[in-house]
């Protein structure tokens, strides 16, 4: 057997292994869309098939007419978006600092940031939910959003990002005359395109599927997340599992949006 032979061979047998872990990486997905075009009777017959014998749209009828599925996507929609927003602009505000400028105490002031990234959520759950409802934030999308407004992990990541930038743009943009803000938001922060992109998707996508901390916040169906009204579905004494389904796939559309 010839090098290229080899070579070719070792090709395929990776490109076939690639094909293999996306086809199984894709089968739930697959499987959701498809069960969301079927009746219940179908979902649960003992035959594996992905594509409906007779498909329905039944299902996201049900769904848009039964339960509060636009609001309840409009709801997730505000809360990741507003967050994502605050979280990229806090995180290239708080870690240029940490990148570019020398003041006392920065290294060790940078280590206890990332010291509460070791901190589980659980543990400031209570006290968060205290000073919400002090604040009179429960039930609010204030209440969803401001205490997840920063993350040290975008920090860092940020952090991390600017320091692979070189100085000579901003002495360059000093010496035009540019203040440190403008260097920052006119200079350094265009470049900082696939950071931002990867927060952004991280934070967007972190927000859209937490339950938790909606649990605790919201109390009105009116301000539900697409999370929580998933749950209350499955909880119901008989679940249409199709019309979960249907649901399930209309909450992946925004997430899938968002990472393209």
């Amino acid at each position: 057997m010839t090098h290229e032979t080899r070579e070719r061979s070792l090709r395929v047998l990776l490109y076939a292994l690639l094909v293999a872990c996306t086809a199984l990486t894709l089968l739930p997905y697959v499987w959701m869309l498809s069960s969301s075009f079927k009746e219940n009777i179908e979902i649960f017959s003992a035959r594996i098939d992905f594509v409906p014998d007779k498909p329905t749209f039944d299902n996201y009828v049900v769904a848009i007419e039964k339960h509060p599925v636009i609001r309840a996507i409009l709801n997730s929609i505000i809360m990741a978006g507003v967050e994502t927003l605050a979280v990229v602009v806090t995180s290239v505000f708080t870690a240029y600092p940490f990148a570019r400028l020398r003041f006392p105490g920065r290294d060790v002031l940078f280590l206890l940031i990332l010291g509460t990234m070791m901190i589980p959520s659980q543990v400031t759950m209570i006290p968060a939910f205290i000073l919400i409802k002090s604040l009179g934030w429960i039930d609010t999308y204030q209440g969803l959003i401001v205490p997840r407004v920063m993350t040290p992990l975008g920090i860092f990541l940020m952090r991390q990002f600017l320091q692979t930038l070189p100085r000579e743009l901003e002495e360059a943009a000093r010496i035009d005359g540019c203040s440190r803000l403008q260097t920052l938001t006119r200079v350094l922060v265009p470049l900082c395109g696939p950071a931002v992109a990867t927060l952004a998707i991280f934070t967007f996508t972190a927000s859209w599927n937490e339950f938790f901390w909606p649990l605790i916040v919201i109390q009105s169906t009116e301000m539900w997340t697409i999370q929580l009204l998933i749950a209350s579905m499955k909880q119901a004494e008989v679940v249409d599992w199709g019309v979960v389904m249907a649901v399930v796939t209309m909450s992946v559309v925004p997430t899938v949006a968002i990472y393209v």
